[in-house]
């Protein structure tokens, strides 16, 4: 099973590791790409905060995220796990798994993102910022950036099991699967139910969406489960105390949609 994460906005400090060694993350394939954001991302923290305030779409108050992002190349680093914060993350908890989950994390999850494109949470990163939706001057879009050669690593990414995509539209729109990969893929919304005047009312709420995904991916590595397919994953779920409604593709090369419906976050 592959999972499919955002990255978060806030993000912890960088580390007291050695510094970044781009040639050591996972999914060696994007490196080309990487090193392309990478240099233009650094060149432009350095060169002009103002600019580089605007392009990162930062507000006065984050201007300190621009002299971040012109030492990533001598910041110290700390797993991919560790550097993404918020309200998914904390409700995946990956510091308070035991050791085989923490073991099934390492080799099921990956963290898409602007700058590195997908990283494992085990690869060692500094802190940034730089979301999916920034365009830089000389690369323009990166989502537009990072499709053919995700295009190119993603397939064999995900092997011949079941991709779990909890990405949010941003970062699903850097590589959307097709195919068979498409047909074994489940993408997930999270619904929030509430009666109003005695009708149910279903919407999308953030905290809701997040929080949730962290707990599934959660309770799927506690439980040891790998689901084969879509339909088996349901079935996972269920079984794990989730309500999830699905919808199997109405034509060959698209993914399941699944809709996870809760009430209150615990």
């Amino acid at each position: 099973m592959l999972v499919l994460l955002p990255p978060s906005e806030g993000k912890a400090a960088s580390g007291r590791g050695a510094p970044l060694k781009p040639e050591s993350l996972s999914l060696p394939g994007l490196a080309d790409a990487r090193a392309a954001i990478l240099d233009e991302l650094v060149e432009l923290c350095l060169a002009d905060e103002e600019k580089a305030r605007e392009v990162l779409g930062l507000s006065e108050g984050l201007r300190g995220e621009v002299a971040k992002n012109a030492e990533l190349r001598t910041a110290g680093t700390r797993p991919a796990g560790e550097i993404y914060t918020g309200v998914l993350y904390d409700a995946l908890g990956l510091a308070t798994l035991d050791t085989a989950a923490k073991r099934r994390a390492g080799q099921s999850l990956l963290v898409f993102s602007g700058l590195w494109g997908a990283v494992r949470v085990g690869d060692r990163i500094p802190s940034y910022r730089c979301s999916m939706g920034v365009k830089l001057p000389g690369l323009g879009a990166l989502n537009a950036h990072w499709r053919a050669p995700m295009a190119s690593v993603m397939p064999e990414a995900a092997g011949d099991g079941l991709v779990l995509d909890l990405r949010s539209s941003a970062y699903a729109a850097a590589w959307k699967p097709s195919g068979e990969v498409a047909e074994r893929t489940a993408s997930v919304r999270v619904l929030q139910s509430r009666m109003v005047d005695g009708v149910e009312k279903r919407s999308v709420v953030s905290h809701f969406n997040k929080a949730t995904k962290g707990r599934m991916v959660r309770d799927l590595l506690v439980a040891g489960a790998r689901p084969k397919g879509p339909a088996e994953l349901v079935e996972v779920l269920r079984d794990l105390g989730h309500v999830v409604e699905a919808k199997a593709p109405e034509r060959a090369g698209r993914p399941w949609a699944l809709d996870v419906v809760v009430t209150e976050i615990h």
